[in-house]
């Protein structure tokens, strides 16, 4: 094995390159560095199919922190350990994404939950000056292991912290959501991991706006057939093959493996992004399946900060234009992670965290509760869509029939982000731009003849929307299927003195979308009926957030957010993921705002008199 860095007598640390062998012969590299101190130590062990080698940041530096980088400076008195998953980099074995369960899809006898098992038993027995004890912690990939090792804890295993972990792939996390699949997300991803299993590969793409190039992309299959290899790049079949909620993603989400589990539960810290472009299902989902068996109250922790994916890490005095007037990221680090962790892993003083604690991205402060996604203040509020692009608290008295109409053209699609629309990994020329999409200004496509919008009249009291909101639509098309993105958005006061930079601002608190064939069941898709006033339930993520007096609640309906997801063709065909060209067409939809039926969305809010 090479040595990826010479010892240095002024170092104040140890490095161990090692390879932990598992239950089945396989061995995995890690990278163990622990500080030169006399007392016994425990240990934060992080499993990534990103390279382990990485997480020594400035291989150079002498000095423990400089070399594992800033992000984990707050982080004193501990040995950290860093490991390939099997057959990424310096591994042995086969590498599989996102690799199943032992169970109908794994038919081996190992898998994340034994690898990480094996790990601790292994560093628990061999590290030298360890005090026995371990937490795993991780982001995204490295999250979904931590979250794996909660399925059978190893008794030394005293605490995790995954943070934005995918968790159910097809609900709402990395692959789709609600059955619509983040194409150019899961193509980009699966070339750029199982092209080379030992180094990223980024696709080449031949322009440089991927709305353009999308547009005129093949199918999911044929650009499969196209430029990938069907041996080496495997869960591009996965995709192809399981285009609706089947056996395969009930079998791997995460938060049911969680719920039905009766391991025991170690104390653990769920860490979430509000702007999380990635996994935004993911950590709430795990929180609540995990929280289910928590009947002490007193294992399972809940954070959520004004973040993108894994921002929790770095600098998080703002996330892209939103200015947070303080580091949230280092806040939470220093006032919640480091406690969190000293207590079970080094007997410290009581760690004093709230059950949950979130920032409220519109006071732009955080706040510790007792409970999530509904504090117990919350009261069940609905906002309604009605006439004239209004959108108002009071229940509409519109006669039935009233309802807004828009035409929706595959041929083009509303773009998810101003163009040109960079590729998500390694662009060479603005790698934030896929990172901070959310946070966008929704101006952009405000007045779209395919964007309804609706606004409702200046807020007068602060107006606190928390945890949990459901759109449900009422609508009809020309088509037999159809996509349905709904999006709540802030809009910020038209000249405001004390920011004028953020004046008029639309900023999006919660979006999502829904593909319309899966209105009845996840399971089996169905053509949706034409020219049929139909009810469309859409789950939206959560949120925290404070709609200020003076600004405006608004919500805007449509049917592309391209090319984020792929194109509804508008037609009813078995499977999208083999869509044709003639299978597309234009089609016109009914937003529906009577009192017959009432548009809205439903959601939990706090009203209060004005800080």
């Amino acid at each position: 094995m090479s040595v990826i860095r010479e010892a240095n007598p002024d170092d104040d640390f140890d490095l161990l390159e090692v390879m932990i062998p598992m239950r089945d012969g396989v061995e995995l590299h890690t990278l163990i560095v622990r500080p030169k101190v006399e007392d016994p130590l425990p240990m934060l062990l992080l499993r990534t199919p990103y390279d382990a080698d990485r997480h020594l940041r400035v291989k150079q530096r002498t000095r423990l922190h400089s070399v594992i980088g800033a992000r984990l400076a707050e982080l004193q008195g501990y040995i950290f350990v860093f490991q390939d998953v099997r057959g990424r980099h310096g591994s042995g074995g086969v590498f599989e994404l996102n690799r199943p369960p032992r169970g109908p899809f794994n038919a081996s006898g190992t898998d994340e939950t034994t690898d990480a098992w094996d790990t601790v038993e292994w560093l628990i027995r061999n590290v030298p000056q360890n005090n026995g004890r371990a937490a795993i912690y991780g982001t995204s990939y490295d999250g979904w292991t931590a979250l794996m090792a909660l399925l059978d804890p190893h008794p030394a295993l005293k605490a995790a912290v995954p943070v934005s972990p995918l968790v159910d792939g097809w609900m709402g996390d990395d692959w789709f959501h609600n059955g619509a699949f983040r194409f150019p997300y899961a193509f980009e991803y699966v070339y750029h991991m199982e092209s080379d299993p030992k180094k990223p590969t980024p696709f080449p793409f031949s322009q440089y706006d991927a709305y353009a190039w999308w547009l005129g992309a093949p199918s999911p299959v044929g650009i499969g057939r196209r430029y990938l290899d069907e041996g080496r790049h495997r869960f591009w079949n996965v995709l192809m093959d399981n285009p609706s909620y089947s056996r395969y993603w009930q079998s791997t989400a995460v938060d049911r493996l969680l719920c039905e589990s009766d391991a025991r539960l170690i104390p653990t810290l769920i860490v979430h992004g509000f702007f999380d472009q990635e996994d935004l299902y993911g950590p709430p989902a795990a929180y609540a399946a995990l929280k289910s068996r928590d009947t002490a109250n007193s294992f399972i922790y809940f954070a959520a900060g004004p973040w993108c994916h894994g921002q929790n890490w770095e600098a998080g005095e703002r996330t892209g234009p939103m200015a947070w007037t303080q580091d949230a990221g280092r806040r939470w680090r220093e006032d919640d992670l480091a406690p969190f962790l000293a207590h079970y892993l080094k007997d410290g003083p009581a760690h004093k965290l709230a059950p949950v604690t979130v920032f409220n991205t519109g006071l732009r402060r955080w706040e510790r509760l007792h409970c999530w996604p509904q504090s117990q203040c919350a009261h069940h509020r609905c906002v309604y869509l009605a006439p004239q692009g209004l959108l108002s608290w009071n229940v509409p008295t519109a006669s039935a029939g009233a309802a807004d109409a828009y035409v929706s053209d595959p041929a083009k699609p509303v773009p998810y982000q101003p163009r040109p629309i960079r590729r998500i990994f390694s662009d060479e020329l603005n790698d934030e731009a896929w990172r901070v999409w959310m946070t966008a200004d929704q101006r952009f496509v405000d007045g779209r003849p395919d964007v309804l919008t609706y606004i409702s009249n200046p807020i007068t009291v602060p107006i606190t929307v928390r945890g949990n909101i459901i759109a449900k639509l009422f609508a009809e098309t020309t088509g037999t299927d159809a996509d349905w993105v709904v999006k709540l958005i802030d809009v910020f006061p038209d000249l405001d003195p004390a920011d004028p930079e953020m004046s008029g601002y639309q900023l999006m608190i919660s979006g999502d979308i829904l593909r319309g064939r899966y209105r009845r069941q996840f399971e089996r898709p169905e053509p949706i009926a034409s020219n049929e006033v139909l009810e469309f339930t859409i789950r939206l993520p959560q949120v925290n957030h404070t709609i200020r007096p003076g600004h405006h609640l608004m919500v805007q309906v449509q049917s592309t957010w391209f090319p984020l997801y792929d194109r509804n063709p508008q037609r009813f065909v078995p499977s999208i993921m083999d869509v044709k060209p003639a299978d597309y067409q234009m089609a016109t939809h009914r937003i529906h705002t009577s009192a017959t039926h009432p548009s809205r969305l439903e959601m939990w809010v706090e009203t209060k008199e004005a800080d």
